[in-house]
């Protein structure tokens, strides 16, 4: 047994997603998250900027005793996955392959659109990754700036005649397309499921990037010990607000206070 923590961050508190998934997939398992909301987002930076905070994010968490990091942040898997692996021993673990390989496995026609932050579509990694996979794949790639701002908003219920609207204008020409099976591929997006499956329809399978990324680690982390899993809670910005939010992308109340972290001195 490994009673070590496993490590997960984002650029903001939309990784809690992947946390809730972990809680369900590995109960056992004590996790340390750190969402970087002084700094949020991540999208719109330049890769040197990801980069840097990436570098940063887990400093930190390598403070503590950590056997595996989860990157819930889509932005930061696209594009400096490679640097950040390279650079550190304990395994580190993004979103974007094991949430391609899941869309491999689901899609029927060959057709799978992707949606995420400008940095994510911008670096073209899930196109790459699924073609790598099958070169026959079709895809097609939109980002969705609204679409966070509507999450933190509150405003993502499938009946939200805003948030209607928003879908509509960014996935129309994914739904013209022709795909079977959509990428949801940042983690403040499973929020919107509800909605994004109202538009695009049952025929349409929606892919969690949180939730492949837990499933994922589950396979090759040697597990905690029985009994229920901590979690401890860390950002680097407002952590009175943390309450309201957390217990929405986490389905739960997160039971304990966030800590407050200066990340720029890592």
């Amino acid at each position: 047994m490994d009673n070590r923590a496993i490590g997960v961050f984002d650029s903001g508190l939309g990784g809690l997603t992947a946390v809730r998934q972990l809680h369900r997939v590995m109960p056992n398992e004590n996790i340390i998250y750190f969402g970087d909301t002084g700094r949020v987002p991540y999208g719109s930076r330049s890769r040197r900027t990801v980069l840097n905070y990436a570098r940063q994010d887990v400093a930190f968490l390598k403070q503590h005793n950590l056997k595996a990091i989860v990157i819930a942040c889509g932005t930061v898997s696209s594009q400096v996955l490679g640097d950040i692996k390279s650079e550190n021993t304990v395994p580190i673990v993004g979103v974007v392959e094991p949430t391609c390989y899941a869309a491999m496995q689901e899609t029927r026609n060959n057709r799978i659109g992707i949606i995420g932050t400008k940095g994510t579509i911008r670096s073209g990694a899930y196109e790459a990754k699924l073609h790598t996979l099958d070169p026959s794949v079709h895809t097609i790639a939109r980002h969705c700036p609204l679409f966070v701002p509507l999450v933190e908003a509150g405003r993502f219920l499938p009946d939200d005649k805003v948030t209607q609207l928003v879908v509509e204008e960014y996935l129309t020409e994914i739904r013209d397309f022709g795909v079977d099976t959509l990428i949801l591929g940042c983690t403040h997006y499973p929020l919107l499921r509800d909605a994004i499956h109202a538009f695009m329809g049952d025929d349409v399978a929606l892919i969690d990037s949180g939730a492949e990324a837990a499933k994922y680690v589950r396979r090759f982390l040697e597990p905690a010990q029985s009994g229920q899993g901590h979690t401890e809670y860390y950002v680097s910005d407002d952590p009175d607000s943390f309450d309201e939010y957390a217990e929405m992308f986490l389905g739960e109340p997160a039971g304990v206070r966030a800590q407050l972290v200066d990340i720029a001195s890592y």
